[in-house]
């Protein structure tokens, strides 16, 4: 469960903007298996280490590291009878180039009395084996001089080829109609003539090769025969002696073997100090101060995984007398980063990395745990609940008084009314366990219950109600709204229809909610009071059980399914004929996103299609889509209380497969693209 918390929170890819930093494929393994320590000693030696080997770098420049890429394969060889080759005996003198140049500059660095300058001192100076590969090894293979009898083979193989290449150059000049080149060719390590087919009989000696097209042989003429096997013998003579030399090498390399391996742990250390100082730098962050009480205070905090340019700052702080937070406010405002970047900063903290905020005050939890989904993977089915609930339930399980718990959308996916109950329970639970948490919801009752129960916060992200954006800033000490009235209003949806919302969402008009309850607000009467008054319709009646049409006409609204509007007065008929005329029929107050019950069933269903020329309403059941009357259906919870403004119902009612092709049609026609249909038993689309 830890490894999936880590992922939920992104932190691997934290540790991949890590291992971009580092320079050996060792340190690049150990940063993958890197975790958070427990350890408050530790933490804060690793964390000084960090803050370090930044101070070095902003004072020395880029160290000189080693990749020690082939070097890793090549310890291993030695000791154990294998030669090295000239080529790996380079990637020992490179790395012991670097590990000079690594003690120079940590040297250096002890200006800055920075005690990670002082690992310069564990490392060897190895430069007399250095300097020996250097002189033996030049360009990939044993110098000339590495011995005085190498030299003087070498010498002699190339004099001897001087005196071959004369006299065959003297046979060419002197019959030039015989060959079908002007020059001397070594054709299988032997120098030969390319003589003319017809001339073959011309040359005295023995047919090494011959061309593709057979019109050319190449013959190595007799006065050459003798010089090639002398040749041959020095060749022979050569790899002996180069052999030789290379065990020599290698033995010398074998004795100080273990100075060898002592470097490389020593250049592995630095590399992953280095990599995290790096990695500091980059994020712009500072050394957060660790602290054992049970709190959190983030100032200026920036999520790592995001561009600096574009990021609003996150201002946290919890703990003391409050151990829980939740966060309310607009979808797409901003709490799942704010909660992620807590849970990311302590990760980081707790890892000896630096943390991407002006200041940050961090406390050691054993575990970091989280509930957090992906809004454009999460369908509000039964499925997504369960998994939801599982985690939870995980959580609560192994949640303590050293724990940090992060819940996102807590109690999304099934029932308002049981999800608002199942999110206070659990809110009540952690409060019990007395570990630190944070919640996002857009539950009123949860806002309500956190502002009432001792040891919890509201807070909100913000939100432009000018520009109708979000700030993406957090404001602690007050609870936020979804504003979906305030935006609908804004965005010019007929007064009439956002009172009509308001009622079905809170079960009475903007007038009766105002006076009878001066204290909450709704969105409307907030944005009224500013001044910003619609020119749409007037607002129909105040009175939360009754609707008034433009003759003033009253009627009853809200009756349950199957009860017919009877009257046995004329009045009566006369007002219902009047209402037909003014308000909308009955089936088309259903809307997509409405959760209803299905009658004589009694089973839940979510509005998919609003209703047809027939009065057949689309909903789905269990990922069913059928087609029902209005007169089976009553309203459970509108979609505006379930949903937040602008909410993507294909997340719900499409398949992926179907919702990949929509998206790759609306940027271009293409025939291969198909978009399945449900079809009923007619198989007519539904």
């Amino acid at each position: 469960m830890k490894q999936k918390m880590l992922k939920t929170l992104e932190f691997d890819k934290v540790l991949e903007m890590l291992q971009e930093q580092a320079i050996s494929e060792n340190v690049r393994k150990k940063i993958e298996n890197l975790t958070p320590s427990l350890s408050e000693q530790e933490v804060k030696q690793n964390l000084l280490e960090t803050t370090e080997g930044r101070q070095i770098i902003e004072h020395s420049g880029t160290p000189p590291l080693s990749p020690m890429t082939e070097l890793n394969k090549i310890v291993p060889l030695v000791g154990k009878g294998s030669l090295l080759m000239p080529d790996q005996l380079e990637s020992v003198a490179q790395f012991l180039t670097s590990c000079r140049r690594l003690k120079a500059y940590l040297k250096k660095a002890e200006i800055t009395a920075a005690s990670v300058a002082l690992y310069g001192n564990s490392l060897y100076d190895l430069t007399a084996l250095e300097d020996e590969i250097k002189r033996v090894i030049r360009g990939g293979q044993v110098d000339d001089r590495a011995t005085p009898a190498l030299a003087d083979i070498r010498r002699r193989i190339l004099n001897s080829g001087m005196q071959i290449k004369a006299k065959l150059d003297a046979l060419l000049r002197g019959n030039s109609q015989w060959f079908s080149e002007s020059f001397v060719s070594i054709r299988n390590g032997r120098y030969t003539l390319p003589v003319k087919k017809e001339f073959k009989s011309k040359v005295n000696g023995t047919v090494i090769d011959m061309s593709q097209s057979g019109g050319t042989y190449f013959i190595e003429p007799v006065q050459a025969a003798k010089l090639s096997e002398e040749i041959s013998m020095l060749q022979i003579e050569e790899e002996n002696e180069v052999r030789r030399i290379l065990y020599a090498l290698t033995a010398l390399v074998e004795e100080n073997l273990n100075p060898i391996r002592l470097n490389i742990e020593a250049m592995e250390t630095m590399d992953f100090i280095f990599a995290k100082s790096r990695l500091s730098l980059a994020m712009k962050a500072s050394v957060p101060e660790i602290t054992t009480e049970r709190k959190i205070r983030i100032k200026t905090g920036r999520h790592p995984l995001l561009k600096t340019d574009n990021i609003v700052p996150l201002d946290f702080h919890i703990g003391d007398a409050i151990s829980g937070m939740v966060i309310t406010g607009p979808n797409t405002g901003g709490k799942t980063v704010a909660l992620k970047t807590i849970g990311l900063m302590s990760l980081m903290a707790q890892s000896g990395l630096h943390v991407p905020a002006e200041e940050a005050l961090l406390t050691l939890s054993n575990y970091v745990l989280c509930d957090i989904g992906d809004g454009q993977s999460i369908s509000e089915n039964l499925s997504t609940f369960s998994s939801h609930m599982t985690n939870i339930i995980e959580i609560l399980k192994v949640a303590d008084d050293q724990s940090l718990v992060l819940l996102d959308e807590l109690g999304s996916g099934t029932d308002p009314a049981e999800g608002m109950g199942l999110g206070i329970a659990v809110l009540e639970e952690l409060l019990r366990k007395n570990c630190l948490f944070v919640a996002t919801s857009h539950y009123p009752e949860i806002k309500t219950f956190a502002q009432e129960t001792k040891g919890l916060m509201n807070a909100r992200m913000a939100f432009d109600k000018q520009t109708l954006l979000p700030l993406y800033r957090l404001e602690i000490g007050e609870a936020g709204e979804s504003c979906a009235l305030y935006i609908a209003s804004r965005l010019g949806l007929p007064k009439r229809l956002v009172q009509r919302a308001e009622r079905a969402a809170y079960g009475e008009s903007l007038g009766s909610r105002h006076t009878m309850n001066p204290a909450k607000s709704s969105a409307t009467d907030s944005f009224e009071e500013k001044g910003f008054r619609s020119n749409h319709e007037p607002a129909l009646g105040s009175h939360p059980d009754c609707r008034k049409d433009a003759t003033n006409h009253e009627y009853p609204y809200g009756k349950g399914i199957g009860e017919a509007e009877q009257s046995n007065t004329a009045t009566s008929r006369v007002k219902s004929a009047q209402q037909k005329k003014t308000e909308p029929s009955r089936s088309m107050r259903f809307n997509v996103g409405d959760s209803v019950m299905i009658y004589p069933q009694k089973e839940l269903g979510i509005v998919y299609r609003k209703a047809n020329e027939k009065g057949e309403i689309g909903v789905q059941i269990r990922k069913k889509k059928i087609l029902v009357n209005h007169k089976r259906l009553k309203l459970q919870v509108p979609a505006s209380e379930l949903y937040p403004d602008n909410y993507d119902f294909s997340i719900i009612f499409d398949s992926v497969a179907n919702r990949k092709a929509r998206k790759v049609l609306e940027k271009r026609h293409d025939p291969n693209v198909v978009i399945e249909h449900d079809t009923n038993e007619r198989g007519e689309p539904i």
